[in-house]
């Protein structure tokens, strides 16, 4: 084995290595898109339910005053 050789095998060690860094960093990236998009989700679904609870309530206690005669 020579130095050509030896060098070579580092080259592609090293490339291998930037590869996995690379895969890892869009595979985090992605979960990253899709933990944002499931939080922002139910912070919608929260907010709906908040405000049907909130008209829910408001009709409930919203009755016609009775008159005292």
């Amino acid at each position: 084995m020579n130095v050509d050789d030896v060098v070579a095998a580092k080259v592609e060690a090293a490339r291998v290595r930037i590869q996995a860094a690379k895969r890892r960093r869009e595979e985090l990236a992605a979960a990253r898109r899709r933990g944002l998009a499931a939080r922002h989700a139910q912070k919608l679904r929260n907010l709906r339910s908040r405000e049907s609870n909130a008209a829910m309530t408001e009709t409930v206690t919203t009755e016609p005053e009775k008159e005292n005669t």
